[in-house]
């Protein structure tokens, strides 16, 4: 009833009357439930959208070539032999942003960025991945000139630039805006619009779909973005949805369900689009769903939750705060006004969260709940009562990732992908202790820097182990032996010793995540240790690329060449 001829009705007052005949006819919503699936503006199923496969077969194209050539190979690769290679980073407000470019550059200089298909990132380093998809073309220019670029908005003076009065009356007019247009406003949108004047020259009008044109023709890997869906009262670590984003979609691999992103935000009623909202800039996603800020604030709701963890009611000797939400709580009853339901409010406090109008409201999620295929993905929570899923919200409660996992590894391990090699880049993050609950195949034996008690520059880990498991070339922000090599293999001087010297360990240094302004020389440190670390170890990547070139080879039936 909403859909003439394939399209949608333009008329948007016809789709909100529906929207409330929806809402309050039982009888309506029943018969648009048995409609086709074909006529939902939600995509349900667990593959990659076709947007995605497309991109993936144009992208492979690129990625022979480039094996072919570093890795010095006789004949062409196959589509079927090619491997899927992704470059994962984590979190760390400027330090990740100045990191990745150095880490970006250090790879393309070594003609490895074209063996590249995909690019995850949260937190500090969605501001560098934004800035690059801005061009269309970035992945192959000197990307000598973008460092530069960023480095001249790292050094500059944040706090003069952000709160000038022109920049508060534009802060305002834009918030105006944004809540005449139909978003939720919220602290985290008036955060994004800080960024954007931190890292940029002038307004940015970019969208996440205008990264498209940056992948139309494989040019570039595809970026991955990475939030979390939580619940109100809940604690994150103890209730989390995944939800990443990429150019094309958005959505849940929790439930194999995903709408176009130019109609993130909008609002929808069992699968249909209700009420069309302009897309958000690119700086509002910053600063809704990839607030490195939260990092801090996560540490402070975790410091209280474990504080809350060890009150106990005197009458039920109970605690307060339930272990596990998809564990019924049957004999705890605490009055809505006492003392633990105000301690609970402060402690699961959010100041940081997003709330976007929920696109899976009205689903009937509830049919066969535990017989569904949300276990598709393994890295699922279930609710305690099938009544309380997402769908029936409306609203989602999003965060950044840093509250539960502060890495981006999500989007690379659904099997859908089927990543073979990837080039973790650690400015702060664990995750083989992670995917090993989850039963995900991941490499058991990445180092940790609190069990390890000297970490070198480079691992490779998981290339013997099961064919599941992808390889990971582990790159840890270490100072190792740049302290005494200014390029691989060549010394440095007497008077060059002070150069190599660069306290990215110490947690109260240059390198501090809550510090947003790096001087000249901690800026051109960071960046110089980072280039080195990957220009140092080319060998093991290349090794990588290799072990992961046969291990294609061979499942393809394919043994020629192979070592």
């Amino acid at each position: 009833c909403l859909r003439q001829g394939g399209k949608k009705t333009p008329n948007l007052s016809v789709q909100r009357k529906m929207y409330c005949e929806l809402n309050y006819n039982r009888d309506v919503r029943c018969l648009i439930l048995c409609s086709s699936q074909e006529d939902l503006d939600v995509r349900l199923g667990f593959d990659l959208c076709a947007q995605e496969q497309d991109f993936i077969r144009k992208r492979k194209k690129v990625v022979a070539a480039a094996l072919k050539d570093i890795l010095q190979l006789e004949e062409d690769l196959q589509e079927d032999e090619v491997p899927v290679v992704a470059i994962m980073t984590t979190g760390g407000g400027t330090r990740a942003l100045t990191a990745m470019y150095a880490h970006l550059l250090s790879v393309q200089e070594l003609n490895v960025l074209d063996c590249v298909s995909y690019i995850t990132g949260l937190s500090g380093t969605t501001w560098t991945m934004s800035n690059l998809y801005e061009d269309p073309e970035w992945s192959k220019k000197d990307l000598k000139e973008t460092l530069n670029d960023a480095r001249k908005h790292v050094l500059k003076n944040k706090f003069f630039t952000c709160f000038a009065p022109d920049r508060l009356k534009y802060y305002l007019k834009e918030l105006c805006q944004r809540e005449q247009e139909g978003h939720q406003i919220c602290f985290t949108d008036l955060w994004g619009l800080i960024i954007e004047t931190m890292f940029h020259e002038k307004e940015s009008s970019h969208k996440l779909t205008d990264q498209q044109q940056a992948l139309n023709q494989g040019q570039n890997p595809l970026p991955i973005y990475l939030s979390l869906n939580v619940k109100d009262k809940i604690s994150d670590q103890d209730f989390r949805e995944w939800v990443e984003f990429t150019p094309y979609e958005v959505g849940f691999p929790k439930y194999g369900t995903f709408i176009r992103a130019e109609d993130f935000g909008s609002e929808f009623f069992m699968g249909r689009l209700m009420k069309k909202i302009p897309e958000s800039r690119i700086c509002f996603l910053e600063g809704d769903l990839l607030l490195w800020g939260t990092i801090m604030i996560a540490q402070i709701n975790l410091n209280n939750e474990t504080t809350y963890k060890n009150c106990y009611s005197s009458a039920d000797d109970e605690t307060l705060f339930p272990a596990r939400p998809n564990v019924l709580d049957t004999r705890v009853v605490c009055p809505t006004d006492s003392f633990s339901g105000i301690f609970r409010d402060i402690a699961m406090l959010r100041p940081a969260a997003s709330e976007i109008h929920n696109f899976l409201k009205g689903f009937q999620m509830n049919n066969n709940y535990l017989e569904s295929e949300f276990s598709k993905w393994k890295d699922c929570e279930l609710d305690s009562q099938p009544n309380h899923l997402t769908a029936a919200t409306d609203y989602l409660i999003l965060i950044d990732t840093a509250f539960a996992f502060a890495t981006s590894y999500p989007p690379l391990m659904r099997p859908e992908r089927k990543v073979d090699v990837i080039l973790h880049f650690n400015y702060s993050s664990e995750a083989s202790k992670y995917f090993a609950k989850q039963g995900i195949p991941f490499p058991t034996k990445v180092p940790d820097d609190q069990e390890t008690p000297h970490l070198k520059e480079c691992y490779i880990v998981g290339d013997k182990e099961t064919p599941e498991t992808p390889i990971v070339i582990f790159f840890p922000l270490v100072n190792d032996t740049f302290r005494d090599y200014k390029a691989p293999g060549v010394k440095r001087s007497p008077s060059e010793m002070a150069e190599g010297d660069v306290a990215v360990a110490n947690s109260c240094g240059p390198y501090y995540i809550n510090n947003l302004t790096y001087s000249e020389e901690d800026f051109d440190k960071l960046v110089n240790l980072s280039y080195y670390n990957v220009q140092n170890n080319k060998d093991l990547i290349l090794q990588a690329l290799s072990t992961a070139d046969c291990q294609s080879r061979n499942a393809a039936g394919n043994k020629i060449h192979c070592l």
